[in-house]
């Protein structure tokens, strides 16, 4: 009796769940990444070597206070973008010139780590800034002095998951990698490394190591 206890216990329980298939764009830095910085800077640790730590995603929403609709349009938008629900930032203080009252709804932002930071990444790079208009590259300025990376978009309609139809209003958002690394030269290159198409330079090809 015990046996058949046994057997049945095992068939009854929950299948594993599936494993999460591991991001192109975190592959690429494993397999082509670290080891073209480590022979770029000559790192001897592998702790060294710069990594991107977390991506956030900010939209300023000045009418939300007036335009409840449009905030939600914009959380909804976001949440499609990045694939994460993002969270109302709201005023600090009042602002009596700008009729800003504490707690009033300004924006929304999200903050992206691991697989979905890795993820949206991916589309930024080869899907979405590829359809900016009149696209010459990005800034190399844009750096903070801190390893971190800053990047202004126009409209959030450049990204393929948006249905333009749909849209209530064109907006931009504000999107900010930051990095491992304090060195802005150590950001840069990890981040042309990654595939980001900065200005005067030919795109690497994620999956692909540069020549």
């Amino acid at each position: 009796m015990a046996k058949k206890k046994e057997t049945k216990a095992v068939a009854d329980s929950p299948k594993p769940m599936a494993e999460r298939k591991e991001p192109r764009l975190l592959r690429h830095y494993r397999e082509h990444v670290q080891s073209a910085l480590k022979e770029q800077f000559g790192f001897e640790n592998p702790h060294q070597i710069p990594k991107i730590e977390k991506v956030v995603v900010n939209v300023g929403v000045g009418e939300a206070p007036k335009d409840q609709k449009l905030l939600d349009s914009v959380v909804e938008e976001l949440t499609i973008i990045t694939g994460q629900r993002p969270v109302i930032n709201r005023a600090r203080k009042a602002i009596s010139n700008f009729s800003l009252r504490e707690g009033m709804a300004v924006g929304v932002s999200v903050t992206l780590r691991k697989q979905q930071m890795y993820d949206f990444l991916d589309r930024l790079v080869t899907a979405a800034i590829p359809r900016v208009r009149d696209f010459r590259g990005l800034p190399t300025r844009s750096f903070d002095g801190r390893g971190n990376y800053t990047m202004g978009v126009k409209e959030q309609i450049i990204f393929p998951e948006i249905n333009y139809d749909r849209v209530q209003k064109v907006h931009g958002m504000d999107i900010t990698v930051v990095t491992s690394t304090n060195k802005d030269d150590e950001a840069f290159a990890l981040l042309r490394e990654m595939g980001f198409p900065f200005r005067g330079d030919t795109p690497v090809q994620i999956g692909i190591p540069a020549a």
